[in-house]
């Protein structure tokens, strides 16, 4: 494994381990957080590319010196498509789909995992070279294809209100209390299809507290 990616998996681990970042615990804290997760998802749905959306969000919040998304590619990682995937691909008995996990990086911070399914014969020789054999993300390697997104599914993994929290009363914060996020805080399902609607991929995709590690501000939250 090269130098680079054995120092990408060294820093980012699974997103179930990854440190959460921390906030001074309160309840505008609370709420702009929530409006950042759903900020975030509005922009993962309105963009036919993840990978896209997540580089202008590293940018935007300074994830990163450099708001670069890199692929960390799970080589040898399988993980069979039910008949349910295999009928949303449109795929026919006996074609062939390949399987791939990465997860995706903005410097340390990671920020998301993704499954993905796709159908090789529907590529281009180079596009399934770049699949196989680089950590380049799915989406940048099949861009040539002009692709769009349909979205299967979206929820939030983490809410830092509870659902209807206008309407009741919310416990107070301990002083000093420091609010966590866990390690998932969104799920998408989604396929991508070419133009004339031919579906290309089915992917799962989970998107780390990686996306919130920057810092808040504290003195929001003081009388």
């Amino acid at each position: 494994m090269p130098m680079r990616w054995l120092f990408v998996f060294l820093i980012c681990p699974a997103l179930g381990a990854a440190a959460s970042p921390a906030w001074k615990d309160g309840f505008v804290t609370r709420l702009e957080l929530l409006a950042l997760i759903e900020t975030l998802n509005a922009g993962l749905l309105s963009h036919p590319s993840a990978t896209a959306t997540l580089e202008r969000w590293c940018g935007d919040h300074g994830l990163a010196r450099e708001a670069k998304v890199v692929a960390v590619l799970e080589r040898g990682a399988e993980k069979t498509l039910d008949e349910d995937g295999r009928k949303l691909l449109a795929v026919p008995a006996g074609e062939p789909v390949l399987y791939r996990h990465v997860r995706l990086v903005c410097g340390d911070k990671p920020l998301s995992e993704a499954d993905n399914w796709y159908v090789p014969g529907r590529l281009t020789p180079e596009m399934n070279r770049l699949l196989d054999e680089t950590g380049t993300p799915f989406g940048r390697a099949i861009r040539d294809l002009d692709f769009r997104r349909e979205t299967l599914s979206a929820r939030l993994l983490w809410r830092p209100l509870p659902e209807h929290w206008e309407m009741q009363a919310l416990p107070r914060p301990a002083p000093g209390g420091r609010l966590e996020a866990p390690g998932r805080i969104l799920e998408h399902r989604a396929l991508l299809r070419k133009t004339d609607g031919t579906p290309l991929a089915l992917v799962t995709e989970t998107y780390a507290s990686g996306a919130l590690d920057f810092p808040l501000p504290e003195e929001r939250d003081a009388p």
